[in-house]
């Protein structure tokens, strides 16, 4: 079974939501795991956007990268510029490493239509990737 992580600043938000898709898609294919540079705890909001696209990730917690020490990963995927850049070294000659910038819902400040359509648009994007790292990969 091949092991995926995915990498944000605080694992609160967008590695959630791209481990949550992962874990749909893949249905027990790999063995998904989802960290931050930083633990921020998990991001209500991020939890109720998915659940409109009916996945639950209430059950998902904030973990730092540190704790996956020592697991041999085929994927790492950053989703955020900062963690891209300031990620610690991750021993993993074999891992493909890739990145893509999603832009961060949770920074923004507005209405309530407004902080969910952003919320709506980044989750679109994640799962419009994921399905594409899915294809291509499994």
């Amino acid at each position: 079974m091949k092991n995926i992580l995915v990498l944000c600043t605080g694992n609160s938000c967008r590695s959630q939501m791209m481990h949550g898709y992962l874990a749909h898609m893949l249905e027990g294919k790999a063995s998904i795991y989802s960290a931050g540079i930083e633990t921020h705890g998990l991001n209500k909001r991020a939890v109720a956007i998915m659940k409109e696209d009916n996945i639950d990730i209430s059950g998902h917690t904030s973990n730092h990268v540190a704790e996956y020490e020592g697991i041999a990963w085929d994927y790492i995927i950053t989703v955020c510029d900062h963690a891209n850049e300031n990620c610690p070294f991750i021993p993993a000659p074999a891992a493909e490493r890739l990145h893509h910038n999603f832009s961060d819902p949770s920074k923004l400040n507005g209405t309530e239509e407004q902080i969910h359509a952003a919320f709506e648009k980044t989750r679109n994007e994640i799962r419009e990737y994921a399905a594409e790292l899915v294809t291509r990969a499994f």
